[in-house]
């Protein structure tokens, strides 16, 4: 009967297998916070404009340099189960708003550390829970009530694109720069429904200076050219967009040609060569002038296409070839016998350029300029990466300010005020609850806290004054100077993060840090 066997007379019962390994209580809960905020710890040194970067070497020796959380969380080899969930708190960040997964890990870890504090003090988990929940209601109330009523026009949401990549990796060029790119590109795919960001696309290609950022009314491909001899360069182009194979039709069924002379094998191949010569000629002749096809076609048929002047493409990925369609007004097309001139888009010119020993093709200026491309430029393979996370953040901060609830003061000015309300608040709470209600405004000064430490001032002294001018003027947040930083209001400066962002790292970090807090028994086997 194994290691399980019915208890009889006084005898043990046997529930887990010998190998298991079984944590419980205090120990427990220590191990898992530890875990916590020892995850928490790697990014927090990477928050705000002064924040430092990370090196992370795979076991294969790639290279990854960032200071994006997210990144560092996702590249991290963590093996902890408690410290896995900071890590989906960093994720469920990024799909969410697709930034501030730096404050919302770092506040988990400290949710985790004051919980820490509370269980030692012998306040119950069920209790530091309730407290979590109710500071975190109380940070929702504050993040409401510093929310600007400004309209967000172009000025402001370039002050949010601004800030959220300023101390990232950008090249030779300043974050106000790339703002204005990012205001355009969002500005250009908004509709009264909103914004539709799947319709904007980031293409990074190194060799150049990331000054030579530029923005692409439409849509860029990495396919070639299928013959040499076709144009690289079409203004005023008729696009068609063909979801086929432009080859020789193979038989549905096995079958054998006896073919016993040479007049027969003419025969054949000149049918062959009719077949191909019709596709082009189809194509041609409905009056196309690019052609991007997903399936493969013939070098027959290229050389048949490029006599006539059309510039095609093969092998085109099917999101690659809907994105050029919706840039273009195309319809995709899946065969040539209903193929009519309703069914082609418009593009202002489609042009071929090389960049070193790549080819890419620009497709410009569609007749429903739906889609956006967002060429980014770097000199090497690393600052091309990096700056295509922070141009990933910085379009998705804008269209979370517009989408989802307006724009808040930066540099810490929210989390002053949000610190602020829950301390005010707390006075009319009953029991035990009160510590960790307290305890929670105490985990939000980390913010402030650590933002000064990057900032070269003395966290203790900034966090003072931050809270003397907040209650004064009503808001203020740590404004980079030089070397070190003074307080003023971030407003004033152009310092501003989406609503929405210090939302989710309110609720998805409290959420973490809660259930973490109540796991008093960790079971493991092999």
């Amino acid at each position: 009967m194994s290691q399980q066997m019915r208890q009889r007379r006084g005898q043990p019962l046997f529930i887990l297998n010998e190998d298991t390994e079984r944590t419980r209580g205090k120990d427990a809960q220590s191990s898992n916070i530890t875990a916590g905020k020892a995850v928490a710890e790697s990014v927090r040194t990477t928050l705000g404009p002064r924040g430092m970067d990370k090196m992370l070497v795979s076991d294969s020796g790639d290279v990854v340099i960032t200071n994006d959380g997210a990144t560092i969380l996702q590249k991290m080899d963590i093996e902890h189960p408690a410290a896995q969930m900071i890590v989906e708190v960093a994720e469920t960040q990024e799909e969410e708003v697709g930034d501030g997964t730096t404050t919302a890990s770092v506040l988990a870890g400290q949710l985790l550390a004051q919980a820490e504090d509370l269980v030692e003090d012998d306040i119950h988990p069920t209790t530091i829970v309730e407290g979590y929940r109710e500071a975190a209601r109380l940070a929702l109330e504050a993040i409401d009530e510093v929310t600007l009523t400004d309209e967000l026009d172009d000025e402001l949401l370039a002050a949010v694109a601004e800030t959220s990549m300023t101390g990232k990796g950008t090249g030779d060029i300043d974050a106000a720069a790339l703002a204005e790119t990012i205001v355009a590109a969002v500005q250009q795919v908004r509709s009264d429904d909103g914004v539709d960001r799947d319709a904007i696309t980031i293409r990074t290609q190194r060799g150049a200076g990331a000054s030579a950022t530029e923005l692409v009314q439409g849509v860029i491909s990495e396919e070639e050219p299928l013959n040499d001899d076709m144009p690289t360069r079409v203004d005023d182009a008729s696009v068609a967009v063909l979801d086929l194979d432009l080859e020789v039709r193979e038989a549905e069924i096995d079958a054998e040609y006896d073919i016993t002379n040479v007049d027969q094998l003419n025969a054949a191949i000149e049918a062959e060569e009719a077949e191909l010569r019709g596709y082009a000629e189809s194509i041609a002749g409905a009056d196309v002038d690019v052609a991007f096809v997903t399936g493969d076609v013939d070098d027959l048929v290229a050389s048949y296409l490029a006599k006539e002047g059309v510039l095609a493409f093969d092998s085109v990925d099917d999101d690659e070839a809907s994105s050029i369609a919706r840039a273009t007004g195309a319809r995709t097309v899946g065969t040539l016998n209903d193929f009519e001139a309703d069914d082609l888009g418009h593009a202002e010119v489609v042009r071929v350029e090389s960049f070193g020993d790549d080819d890419l093709a620009f497709i410009e200026g569609g007749a429903a300029a739906e889609t956006v491309t967002v060429f980014a430029r770097g000199g090497t393979e690393h600052v091309a990466d990096e700056l295509e996370r922070a141009l990933e953040d910085a379009l998705d901060v804008v269209t979370a300010a517009l989408d989802a609830g307006g724009v808040v003061p930066g540099a810490g000015a929210t989390e002053v005020a949000i610190s602020d309300h829950i301390r005010t608040s707390v006075a009319s709470v009953q029991g035990r609850k009160q510590l960790a209600i307290e305890a929670y405004a105490d985990a939000i000064d980390v913010l402030p806290r650590t933002l000064a430490e990057n900032t070269g001032m003395d966290p203790i002294d900034a966090l003072v004054e931050l809270r003397s001018v907040h209650d004064a003027e009503g808001r203020a947040g740590l404004i980079s100077q030089g070397q070190s930083g003074d307080v003023g209001d971030p407003v004033e400066y152009g310092i501003l993060d989406p609503a929405a962002v210090k939302r989710e790292a309110v609720e998805s970090a409290t959420e973490a840090a809660t259930m973490i807090a109540r796991i008093d028994d960790v079971i493991s086997a092999e």
